[in-house]
């Protein structure tokens, strides 16, 4: 079955290399990593202690790792932990929050560089964040006698038929995981249905929510929203995990909001990196006054300037902690949502479009608590930012729902923490066996 993946990977390689190319060229994408993504070639682990690598395929998973790891190196300091990525912006982020932990690019799912990644970082527990269900990589795992976890699972139904179409191979794969933590009833269900043990999935809640700030005063939000030059008094609108529309579209609502409301300030924070000169084109022809965040520290504060695009990444989280109203994006096109729970946890009164099937059980929670409004198109963004100024109780109202909302769901760390050392003590006592 390996070997008929390999051919399966390759072809899809070769049918996809006119835009892996285009990519690399125009975006920067894909240029990293090749030796560790094809060979394994991935750093090689020399101390003895125990190891617990931990896979995160881009930035919002990155993120969900902190509060786990914090948790797990607090309990189990005789344990090395090794964090691998697939993506660019995951990888960088991963460099930065996580140093001097080892990071490396995870080999892609063929035979021979899963097993040289594995023989080279010999750990003992293989934790993939949310779903990573890649064949090569886990039977090389298991060969090892390596234990295998998904934390934060998250099946969606979509997902879940694609999966069983190829029967064949996940049922394979789901006999060989150890644990699946899920976020919710309804996924473990569905990873129970895609045929894992039972015995082997329990719900934990999401980690997600462990993972964001309830402090608006935290070092990093009072730091950023210094070098911004935000004043007591301004009213901040930040557009946040954006794609094209949704800047356009934030900018407009802000310029004719702004004529009549002084106090508003408009934050931009694209998705990707590779958008921010798109985005900065155009606010360039927007002919609003704005600056870049990468320029603060530099320049200094423009005070003519009531927009700032973020065109840095791994901030969005304390940025966040700036915003009195707050726009989701990747919600109003085909993404499926980004995560609204940071800017709930600080008590923003948050909005976000219709297309949020990503999130689809966060989304039904902050409806049902009203801590959250959907706006379906520029119209009733403006809508619900030029409320949200001229009613501080509305967007009060919001605000206190999405944080209570938030504050209630903590915990989920602590659930998996506690079923990963049940499975790591599984794991010392057969290599030892």
């Amino acid at each position: 079955m390996g070997y008929l993946l390999n051919l399966v990977y390759l072809a899809a390689i070769l049918v996809a290399s006119p835009y892996l190319f285009y990519s690399a060229i125009r975006y920067g994408k894909y240029r990293e990593g090749w030796r560790e993504k094809f060979f394994g070639s991935v750093p090689p682990r020399s101390g003895k202690d125990k190891c617990l690598w931990l896979h995160a395929v881009s930035v919002g998973e990155v993120n969900l790792l902190a509060p786990l790891i914090a948790r797990w190196e607090s309990l189990f300091p005789d344990w090395e932990c090794v964090i691998s990525t697939t993506t660019l912006a995951g990888f960088a982020l991963a460099r930065k929050r996580y140093a001097p932990r080892t990071v490396f690019y995870c080999p892609l799912d063929f035979t021979w560089s899963t097993r040289r990644a594995i023989r080279r970082i010999r750990p003992d527990m293989l934790v993939l964040a949310e779903l990573e269900l890649w064949p090569n990589l886990i039977a090389a795992a298991k060969q090892a006698g390596v234990k295998v976890a998904i934390i934060n699972g998250r099946l969606g139904d979509k997902s879940l038929h694609g999966y069983q179409r190829i029967g064949f191979i996940t049922d394979k794969i789901m006999e060989q995981i150890d644990l699946i933590a899920a976020q919710n009833e309804e996924y473990a269900q569905r990873f129970r249905r895609l045929g894992a043990n039972p015995s082997a999935v329990s719900v934990t809640g999401s980690i997600k929510f462990d993972g964001a700030s309830t402090d608006r005063k935290n070092p990093a939000t009072r730091r950023l929203a210094d070098l911004a030059g935000f004043a007591e008094t301004d009213r901040v609108f930040l557009a946040g995990s954006t794609q094209e529309p949704e800047e356009s579209l934030a900018v407009s609502v802000f310029s004719r909001l702004s004529k009549s409301h002084p106090e508003l300030r408009l934050v931009l924070v694209p998705r990707h990196a590779q958008r921010f000169e798109e985005v900065a084109r155009m606010l360039d022809k927007s002919g609003l006054p704005w600056q870049r965040r990468s320029s603060l520290e530099i320049e200094g504060v423009n005070t003519q300037a009531r927009i700032l695009l973020v065109d840095v990444i791994g901030e969005l989280g304390a940025w966040w902690g700036t915003a009195a109203i707050a726009f989701v994006g990747g919600s109003l096109g085909k993404r499926g949502g980004q995560n609204m729970i940071e800017p709930a946890a600080y008590g923003a009164a948050v909005s976000f479009g219709p297309n949020t099937w990503n999130f689809r059980d966060v989304v039904t929670m902050f409806l049902s608590r009203d801590a959250a409004v959907v706006v379906q198109n520029e119209t009733e963004m403006e809508t619900f930012v030029r409320r949200c100024l001229a009613d501080a109780s509305f967007a009060s109202h919001l605000g206190q729902n999405a944080r209570a909302l938030v504050l209630e769901q903590l915990g989920a760390t602590d659930r998996t923490v506690q079923l990963l050392s049940s499975v790591a003590s599984d794991a010392v006592l057969s290599r030892k066996a």
